[in-house]
């Protein structure tokens, strides 16, 4: 089946069996490896990528379901000559340690911290109106889908409330 993906700004056509999850059409056909293969079952967060802008877990998603979306995946927020303000964070905050959920940490916080500036609530906001103070509690709570085996969760969360803290100085929540 041709499906065509944008994909980190580039229009991809791939002719792919329709029961190819995203995931593996990112790595198998696109060569694209920093979306890693956790769980395979959407349990850890290891393949989180934004679709159309919103993070979802790659392996549960064929990819024929996203004809014609734009997805991003880690390589497209920076490189590491030019890494983006949540990269750079990761990186002074320790926040990777072995670093195979990094990517699917960095796609889950892009999407998540796009949430939180629209005004969605989590299970911890104090109100479901008011915008959403994205202190630790918080980042915890709408980071809970990503797991780290090696518990880097305090360095993330610090990364992850850093590069909040830039974007919002820079006035780009």
């Amino acid at each position: 089946m041709k499906i065509t993906l944008d994909v980190n700004g580039v229009e991809k056509t791939l002719d792919l069996d329709a029961r190819v999850t995203l995931l593996d059409a990112l790595r198998d056909h696109m060569g694209l490896t920093g979306t890693k293969k956790g769980c395979d079952h959407g349990q850890c967060g290891a393949c989180t990528v934004l679709v159309d802008g919103r993070r979802i877990n790659a392996c549960l998603s064929l990819a024929v379901m996203h004809d014609g979306d734009q997805v991003t995946t880690v390589e497209g927020l920076g490189t590491p000559e030019e890494m983006n303000t949540l990269q750079r964070e990761f990186v002074s905050c320790d926040g990777y340690q072995c670093g195979y959920c990094t990517p699917g940490q960095i796609m889950s916080a892009t999407g998540m911290m796009a949430e939180a500036a629209e005004g969605a609530p989590s299970h911890v906001s104090e109100s479901l109106t008011a915008p959403a103070d994205l202190d630790d509690a918080e980042i915890a709570e709408r980071m809970s889908g990503n797991l780290c085996r090696c518990s880097a969760y305090p360095f993330i969360r610090e990364a992850i409330s850093r590069a909040h803290a830039a974007q919002t100085r820079e006035g780009r929540e």
